[in-house]
């Protein structure tokens, strides 16, 4: 490996990496817990800790850290690192968490590469660590650290690609982000990122929240990304975003949902997944449903939401048509929904304009246009389809 050259490896770095890397080996095939093995294999990852970020007292001694990650990538360390974190005793997990990080941020001098050159080596030659990282959500051990490892990785697109492009092969290999992505190309529905709105719904409390987090961040930190992604494979996405994460039996979950999902319409860069989002009938009447929920967290969440389907001007048939029949119990509703919000002047404007926004609707369906009809089963056309592909640069 290129990055590996250009310096003499000092031995003490490579005793530490092996010496990991055997006890991590031996660890596995043991059939119980080893208290010697597992006491010995703290202290070893300890040291790397401490030889890659250094103590409040002594700064890490840069040849030191360049000689530990050049190691750790050279005995290809970090996949099994990953895959046995669960294995580790608590201390142990956060200092593992610590050393893959402290490696995925490490620069050459003088380094001018879009990625840190060491997460690069492991974007290039082992993509599948950052998808064994996500499946560290399937257990409890393993969540919070691999969580916490992702969430900082997520700052750069590379990343973010290799969890949206992600889909299974019959060679066991990570699809590769920096060769051509077709971003038209619908997503089989079985790549790693599709499996966060499991974790989200079913893991317990603290695993669904820390995987929630690694969610919203992948949605909100890579826009472009996200929102060309989320257009592709949009049925998709929001047949499990709406009945997964907005009909959650859990209040976080589909509070954080609407809260997620108000923010990514409202924004500029999501406004062709807005269109389409809110030209939806049956969007509406989910949201409309969350309005009359029991807690007034989510009925505030979802009243932002709505306010996006009763100010489009463009309004299809269907939504139209559904704002009229609802038209008088709508009047009736939004003057007193969550009034003790005095104080909120925004959402009193707002709730105050969308009360004076449905009463300008027609009393009756008969007054609205029908939709045109279909031509040979196909309905016209409401764009250029955009095709093509994208790189992820490096």
């Amino acid at each position: 490996m290129a990055f590996l050259f250009g310096r003499n490896r000092q031995r003490s770095a490579q005793d530490i990496v092996r010496s990991t890397k055997d006890l991590l080996q031996r660890l596995v095939k043991e059939d119980a817990a080893s208290p010697k093995i597992e006491e010995e294999l703290s202290r070893t990852l300890a040291l790397m800790k401490v030889t890659l970020q250094g103590t409040p007292e002594l700064e890490a001694a840069p040849d030191a850290v360049y000689q530990l990650v050049n190691g750790v990538l050279a005995e290809s360390l970090l996949p099994l690192l990953v895959d046995n974190i669960h294995r580790l005793p608590f201390e142990a997990r956060k200092d593992t968490q610590n050393i893959i990080s402290n490696v995925f941020r490490f620069r050459n001098p003088g380094s001018t590469s879009s990625e840190p050159d060491a997460l690069k080596e492991v974007l290039r030659r082992q993509p599948e660590i950052i998808i064994a990282l996500c499946n560290g959500y399937d257990r409890r051990e393993s969540a919070s650290p691999c969580g916490g490892i992702l969430k900082e990785a997520l700052k750069w697109d590379a990343v973010a690609a290799v969890i949206l492009y992600d889909e299974p092969a019959d060679n066991g290999k990570t699809t590769d982000i920096y060769s051509d992505v077709d971003v038209t190309k619908l997503s089989s529905g079985r790549g790693v990122f599709w499996k966060f709105f499991s974790w989200i719904d079913k893991s317990s409390f603290e695993v669904s929240a820390d995987a929630f987090d690694c969610f919203r961040l992948l949605l909100t930190k890579h826009k472009q990304l996200v929102s060309q992604y989320i257009t592709t494979n949009f049925d998709r996405f929001f047949s499990l975003y709406n009945s997964t994460l907005i009909q959650s039996d859990s209040y976080v979950t589909k509070r954080q949902s609407l809260k997620l999902l108000g923010e990514l319409l409202l924004d500029r860069v999501f406004y062709e997944v807005m269109t389409k989002y809110v030209d939806s009938g049956d969007n509406l009447k989910l949201i409309m449903y969350q309005l009359k929920d029991d807690r007034r967290m989510v009925q505030y969440e979802a009243f932002h939401v709505f306010k996006i389907f009763a100010a489009n001007p463009n309004k299809s048939y269907e939504v139209q048509k559904f704002l009229i029949m609802n038209k008088q119990r709508l009047l009736k509703f939004l003057p007193k929904f969550l009034e003790e919000r005095t104080e909120d002047e925004q959402f009193c404007d707002e709730k105050a304009w969308l009360v004076k926004a449905i009463g300008n609707l027609p009393d009756h369906t008969s007054a609205l246009k029908p939709p045109e009809p279909k031509q040979n089963g196909v309905a016209p056309a409401q764009g250029q389809q955009q095709t093509g592909s994208a790189q992820v640069r490096s």
